[in-house]
């Protein structure tokens, strides 16, 4: 295991008891239709719906209009993936449905299209803004994977936020595409949408954790020429070059082998590092698009993968989510982000890292989430909210 395997590994499993959100979550697939997953009986009036599935399935009006109609007094927010969670399994061309009644905690949802904004750090600035009062606990955001830039969109929601509040979240998918991704509110139809999720008073219980699990190789570089998410050079020589040589004959599958060897940043008189998702090459400029902002003068570094190390990070990532939560209680809901990258590293093996995930919390937790293109989470409960990619990233729910 690796070095920061969490301390069930050594000191046993919990005994947990969960609270009083009430919870129901069912999968569909065009083979076999509706499957229920967990069924509350107690739940009258979800409040709250979360659907992640399939571009496709969901751009059909049809499916979001029979999920509004089913429930009719609740948000539903539809996010399309790079693979559906729902329980300990994963699955393709499918929706994961999950509906929330919450019984003490009030939320207000909202959303909001790149297209009236001047920039994704605009209108992170104004979803926060239109979300924070005084009682403000948490914020979940779900965003477009392509037309939105996820590091302004988290530096602007940071710069805006009054409270201490967290936020965590990700960017939506399109399997492994990289074509189109769509986010939608009571409806799922528009590209660059973006949905906000707020947690309001006092019994509302939030935990949240992300890592990664590469491992870093090589020397370090650093960033020489970029702009924005856009890298150019590294120690002043093309950083398409010297992937191409790190990659020998892989280097005909870029950009898609580069998934296997993204990239660790830092601020040059920082020690906390941030990993970078390469979307596309431009053999013209010899430069790479990154799923985040490159900064110029930051110190970058290649990783590559190691599957037994990328499920302890998603292991780590569930202990690190309920390090605050009393040691006899479990969260009601786990919410997993995790990155598109892994999902094609880890291959048949990914159940493996939601079983992990799964095995630290209650069986009667409800485990829902996706495969994204960026994950949004804080390196830790004292910092403030990051754009990863690469990551297993989780944040728990319960009521208190």
């Amino acid at each position: 295991m690796g070095s920061y395997a969490p301390l069930t590994k050594f000191l046993g499993k919990q005994s947990y008891k969960t609270s009083c959100m009430k919870i129901t979550q069912a999968t569909w697939n065009k083979q076999n239709g509706w499957k229920t997953i967990v069924n509350s009986s107690s739940l009258k009036n979800a409040q709250l719906v979360l659907c992640f599935g399939e571009r496709a399935i969901l751009e059909k009006k049809d499916i979001t209009h029979s999920l509004c109609s089913k429930y009719k007094n609740a948000q539903i927010i539809f996010c399309s993936s790079a693979g559906e969670i729902a329980d300990v399994e994963v699955s393709s061309q499918s929706l994961s449905v999950t509906a929330i009644e919450f019984e003490k905690t009030d939320i207000a949802v909202i959303s909001k299209n790149i297209s009236d904004f001047d920039d994704s750090c605009s209108i992170g600035k104004a979803l926060v803004e239109e979300l924070q009062k005084d009682d403000l606990r948490h914020i979940f955001v779900l965003s477009d994977g392509q037309k939105v830039n996820g590091s302004e969109l988290v530096l602007g929601m940071t710069a805006a936020k009054t409270s201490d509040c967290k936020i965590t979240g990700g960017l939506a998918g399109d399997g492994y595409d990289f074509q189109k991704t769509c986010v939608g509110l009571n409806t799922c139809s528009t590209e660059g949408e973006i949905v906000a999720i707020g947690f309001y008073g006092n019994h509302i219980e939030v935990g949240f954790g992300s890592k990664g699990g590469w491992d870093t190789f090589g020397p370090e570089r650093i960033v020489t020429k970029s702009e924005s998410n856009v890298l150019y050079e590294l120690d002043g020589k093309s950083a398409l070059g010297l992937y191409k040589e790190y990659l020998g004959s892989a280097a005909n599958e870029l950009p898609g082998a580069a998934l296997y060897y993204p990239l660790s940043i830092r601020s040059n008189d920082g020690d906390t590092n941030v990993v970078r998702t390469i979307l596309s090459i431009d053999e013209e400029t010899q430069s790479m698009t990154f799923a985040g902002d490159i900064p110029e003068g930051c110190i970058a570094k290649l990783m590559k993968h190691n599957p037994d190390r990328l499920i302890d990070g998603a292991e780590y990532a569930a202990q690190e989510s309920i390090r605050k939560y009393d040691k006899n209680k479990a969260p009601d809901l786990a919410l997993l982000v995790s990155c598109v990258g892994r999902r094609i590293v880890l291959g048949h093996n990914i159940d493996e890292e939601i079983e992990v995930v799964k095995d630290i919390y209650s069986k009667d937790t409800v485990v829902t989430g996706f495969y994204s293109y960026g994950e949004i989470c804080p390196q830790s409960y004292l910092s403030n909210c990051e754009l990863h990619n690469q990551t297993m990233t989780i944040t728990t729910l319960s009521e208190i």
